[in-house]
């Protein structure tokens, strides 16, 4: 029997694969991508008896590649809180999803293993910004303020590595990303001394200073718009510019338009804090557009299709 575990290269993909292979350590052939590189399922060539565990992916973007693999005789655990449409009901698959606003992947995998590596799922809950949810968890853990808040810089850097149109625009593939986790029982003790964590916190303060000097394209009390330059630190930035700005303006809904290695344009949306539904919603409107209540995203939105987005999102957000 081999072993499979498709994953998320974002915050939340990378610290769920960490929790299950802390438990777990067995050799593993580990398939990922950038942030927006869903569908996964279709790269893996896996054979009757096999077990594939599924991290942080739509299983609605994935469901041909999954049916394709369940009908192969391949096992499979899916963990995920993104839009699932109807969950396929075959002997071989066993789903753990849950698409509460308040909950990431992690969480789902903490719940699965009763919280034994609970500091890990904290920190991919500030990494996909449930920030009140996390800061409620690491109270509830007992951990101090500057505690929480290393937790929390960890899960934005982690989270700031996954975006990027493609794997040259990051400063770690993810698996390899993992590899420099993978040590880590602790994610105090990974801060503390690991190179790969001083990287991206540079590489965080220096792309994010960039995105704090641009203006809005468009912005009244209700949202904002961003578009942002067509550069490896614009796409690099992107989400986490999203999250920040949902941050300090929680009232506001929040879209960052990137261009990308296509000639088209990236989008990430946030829902208000305030209220946080409605971006997959919008998102589901356009090809490639996908997410959750409260963030969501266009990997492909045509530049002629720029015009007709910002109207749909200021009305979106309006009504």
């Amino acid at each position: 029997m081999n072993r499979f575990y498709v994953f998320n290269g974002d915050a939340d993909g990378v610290c769920a694969l960490h929790q299950l292979r802390l438990a777990d350590p067995a050799v593993a052939n580990l398939i990922t991508g950038v942030k927006r590189d869903i569908k996964l399922l279709d790269r893996v060539e896996a054979n009757r008896g096999d077990l594939l565990t599924v991290l942080d992916i739509s299983l609605d973007s994935n469901r041909k590649g999954l049916m394709r693999l369940l009908d192969e005789g391949v096992k499979v655990e899916y963990f995920d809180h993104h839009h699932a449409g109807e969950i396929p009901q075959h002997p071989n698959l066993t789903a753990y999803i849950d698409l509460s606003a308040d909950v990431c992947t992690s969480l789902l995998v903490d719940r699965h293993l009763k919280g034994k590596f609970h500091l890990w799922a904290i920190t991919a809950a500030f990494g996909d910004n449930l920030v009140q949810k996390a800061r409620q968890l690491g109270i509830a853990a007992q951990l101090t303020e500057t505690e929480i808040d290393h937790l929390a810089h960890l899960g934005e850097y982690l989270n700031y590595n996954g975006y990027g149109d493609n794997l040259p625009d990051l400063h770690f593939h993810p698996a390899a990303l993992y590899e420099e986790i993978k040590p880590y029982i602790s994610p105090f003790d990974f801060i503390a001394e690991s190179i790969a964590f001083r990287k991206l916190s540079a590489g965080y303060q220096d792309d994010t200073s960039r995105a704090d000097s641009l203006q809005p394209l468009t912005t009244d009390e209700r949202y904002a718009a961003y578009l942002l330059p067509d550069a490896p630190w614009a796409r690099r930035v992107s989400g986490i510019f999203a999250n920040k700005l949902a941050n300090a303006h929680p009232q506001r809904a929040h879209a960052v338009i990137t261009p990308n290695h296509s000639g088209a344009y990236t989008v990430s949306v946030r829902s208000s804090l305030t209220n946080p539904n409605g971006a997959d919603v919008l998102c589901l409107q356009f090809d490639t557009g996908g997410g959750r209540k409260a963030a969501a995203g266009i990997n492909h939105l045509p530049t002629g299709s720029l015009e007709s987005f910002i109207a749909s999102f200021k009305q979106h957000f309006c009504s």
